[in-house]
């Protein structure tokens, strides 16, 4: 018999430290911290990884997951810094943020996303190609995160290559998450959700 992918999420009453973000994510895809909204998050999780269709779902599951996806309320007027060597990708994420009314700006290497992130500290999250030339996503990570004003902004990582350990590089240099390209959307405004909602996603 084929092998069967497995998708492992952890759903915890505990509040986590970075440490320990960094620990379960090396095991897990996804980390849910309970709350008064943390039923949705998970089932928002299940339904895209499992590829469940909608119609199969109960009916206070719908309604569950409706709201989950109402919660764009959550990316609209959120400004998003995409950093990416590729002017091809930062269109096609461009559009597709935009479709949420979300407001973009972009830098096309590691070292213009820095400064562009002193000169407009309030975006909420960044995009962080990781494969770009001379400063690479791990050192723009790192450096982003060396300075204490940008600790618990969300960094994503894009990368082209899913080689084994690219996540667990990825997380030890300061990302939140991590997702391969090419980007599924789908998958990418689930985790944008989880990120910019309160307390779905962050953590100290």
């Amino acid at each position: 018999m084929p092998a069967c992918a497995t998708y492992r999420v952890v759903y915890t009453g505990k509040e986590l430290s970075r440490k320990e973000v960094t620990q379960l994510r090396r095991l897990a895809q996804s980390v849910i911290v309970k709350d008064a909204r943390s039923p949705e998050r998970l089932l928002d999780e299940t339904a895209l990884f499992l590829h469940r269709r909608v119609t199969r779902l109960s009916q206070v599951q719908r309604r569950m997951l409706a709201v989950s996806y109402d919660s764009d309320n959550a990316l609209s007027g959120k400004k998003v810094l995409v950093i990416d060597d590729d002017v091809r990708n930062i269109f096609a994420l461009t559009t597709v943020l935009e479709r949420h009314q979300m407001s973009v700006c972009f830098s096309e290497n590691g070292k213009d996303g820095i400064e562009m992130l002193n000169q407009a500290p309030d975006i909420d999250i960044v995009l962080m190609d990781i494969m770009m030339p001379e400063m690479d996503g791990y050192d723009t990570t790192r450096a982003i995160r060396a300075d204490p004003r940008f600790s618990k902004l969300p960094i994503i990582t894009l990368t082209a290559k899913a080689m084994k350990g690219d996540r667990e590089k990825c997380i030890e240099a300061g990302a939140s998450d991590y997702i391969t390209k090419p980007v599924d959307t789908g998958r990418l405004i689930s985790l944008l959700r989880v990120w910019l909602t309160p307390r779905l996603g962050a953590v100290a």
